[in-house]
């Protein structure tokens, strides 16, 4: 094997990604401006790295039609919390007041920005890629929902059923969102409108609580609410989030 076609593995292009990306990525947690700073960052660092290590072009990263991508995702994303927020009310699990008001909204959409683009890099561009250039669509898709739920066991209050809910909802469905529209932007639009409806409601993100224009109130079973850990430790997005899911995957084998 020569210089070039080693490089182009996805054994040598997947951690020098992972290394590369995550590295500049590491200031999305500092404020809403180091988060927007990390995700143009991490976005130049990813093409980077599949042009030059890779050497293949980046489709996924095409600017036309970029914003019709993440529009739709951002709905369906959005869609997706409200009708889990929607049903959980409905049974008596969240009520809201009015909190800071509008005075959150740059600073959560600032952090959902950072986390949405820097973590779609990274679990969706380089790792289901890279499994799926070597094991297949199915391997690629189960590990990458195995290892997003996995890592989010180091978040404030998970559990071993949050972090696993977290891999079916949030891993399962991202990935199947990333295998039906081949673009990051697809993806990061859905996960960027998640974690942005959940702050502005006051509901914490996977454990970290939020500050938004609304604050949550919570009663009732955890399975229901998702208790302190937030909407994804409930089972309701885990039921939602299949039924999406599973509609993607049958349009992406089509």
């Amino acid at each position: 094997m020569d210089t070039t076609q080693h490089a182009r593995s996805p054994l040598v292009w997947l951690p020098v990604g992972v290394v590369a990306v995550g590295a500049v990525s590491a200031p999305a947690g500092g404020g809403a401006v180091l988060a927007v700073v990390a995700a143009v960052a991490a976005t130049a660092v990813y093409w980077a790295v599949m042009r030059w290590v890779a050497r293949r072009p980046v489709p996924e990263l095409a600017g036309r039609g970029a914003g019709r991508e993440a529009l739709t995702g951002g709905a369906i994303g959005l869609g997706f919390v409200l009708v889990s927020v929607l049903v959980i009310t409905l049974f008596g699990g969240y009520s809201f007041t009015w909190s800071r008001g509008f005075s959150a909204l740059v600073p959560v959409v600032a952090v959902a920005i950072g986390a949405a683009v820097t973590e779609e890099l990274l679990f969706r561009g380089l790792a289901l890629q890279a499994l799926e250039a070597l094991f297949g669509s199915r391997v690629a898709l189960a590990v990458t929902a195995c290892l997003f739920g996995g890592l989010h066991l180091a978040n404030p209050g998970a559990t071993l059923w949050s972090s696993v809910a977290i891999a079916v909802e949030a891993g399962v469905l991202l990935g199947a969102a990333f295998l039906w529209r081949r673009t990051i932007w697809f993806v990061a639009g859905l996960h960027f409108a998640w974690n942005a409806a959940e702050g502005l409601l006051g509901i914490p993100v996977s454990g970290h609580p939020s500050e938004g224009v609304l604050t949550a109130h919570v009663s009732g079973p955890e399975w229901l609410t998702g208790g302190g850990f937030g909407l994804e430790a409930s089972v309701v997005p885990v039921v939602v989030s299949l039924l999406i899911a599973a509609a993607m995957l049958r349009r992406a084998r089509r």
